[in-house]
């Protein structure tokens, strides 16, 4: 069995240091492997009668919203700053009621996700198509997307052929991904962590991508990951943030009292991305 795309990159650098391979030949065959992670996001992604990407997920936007395609892309273009803009100094102290406030009521969220998700700036959301072959490669068969966001995570997993649940704090994302999953015939349990709690051992593997530098109490939901994963099931996540001057929602920096819970609960690091984008895998022991 072939090696997760991050480890091929890494052991072809390490060809790359030993002169057995050139930069440009490495150059090259990155290209190669990001591009087939790519074809999997978007094969995923693409409404029907669509090609490319990008114009799949702001067709998508439209019909959803319906204001025209040009305010659409103008949305998406300001949803960083609008989103910056909307944030609260309470929110940014960790007040959890304006926290859950603010992704509960923030449209704007969307529009940024979405155009996160085009690949367009940044191609980090192709961490998903690891975990979907990590998952795979370990016969997991229930997924759950914590901070499921706009529901990408969730499409590629049913897509994959996994059950999948989708928790977010979020009405707005959370009605936003049901319709996207209604739109494509997915089907998708969605929970509403504001009034729900997550079901206990009930999941083989659980993504949290780019969440947890948004939690005002990150040791408490890795105690809820834990509950609602099966043994031996799997966490994978991005436990990393660096200060982001246009991401004030960017929360927590300090996750030494994350790691210390999860090996307090008895978690194993059983893989890491030492390469693109630094997600770690967990197992429940």
């Amino acid at each position: 069995m072939s090696q997760l795309m991050p480890d091929q990159l890494k052991q072809l650098w390490e060809s790359v240091e030993q002169h057995r391979l050139t930069y440009d030949e490495f150059t090259r065959k990155q290209t190669e492997l990001l591009a087939r992670e790519r074809e999997v996001w978007t094969k995923a992604l693409l409404l029907e009668g669509h090609a490319d990407l990008q114009a799949s997920l702001l067709a998508e936007l439209d019909a959803y919203f319906q204001v025209g395609p040009e305010e659409v892309r103008r949305r998406c273009l300001a949803a960083v700053d609008t989103v910056k803009k909307g944030w609260t100094d309470e929110a940014t102290r960790g007040d959890v009621a304006a926290i859950v406030q603010f992704y509960d009521q923030s449209p704007a969220m969307i529009y940024e996700l979405m155009w996160w998700h085009t690949l367009e700036d940044d191609q980090a959301p192709l961490a998903y198509v690891t975990a979907l072959e990590f998952a795979r490669r370990h016969a997991c068969c229930s997924h759950l997307d914590f901070g499921a966001g706009v529901g990408a995570g969730s499409i590629l997993f049913a897509r994959g052929g996994l059950q999948t649940a989708s928790a977010d704090v979020s009405t707005t994302l959370q009605s936003f991904s049901r319709w996207r999953m209604d739109l494509r015939q997915l089907p998708a349990r969605f929970i509403d962590l504001k009034t729900s709690p997550l079901p206990e051992r009930a999941f083989d593997f659980v993504t949290a991508m780019d969440v947890f530098e948004h939690l005002a109490d990150p040791v408490r939901t890795v105690e809820e990951l834990h509950a609602a994963l099966r043994h031996a099931g799997f966490l994978f996540a991005r436990l990393h943030a660096e200060e982001d001057t246009e991401r004030p929602q960017h929360i927590v920096m300090d996750f030494a009292p994350t790691f210390h819970k999860l090996d307090e609960l008895g978690f194993v690091e059983v893989w890491r991305d030492e390469w693109l984008w630094g997600h770690q895998v967990y197992q429940k022991r």
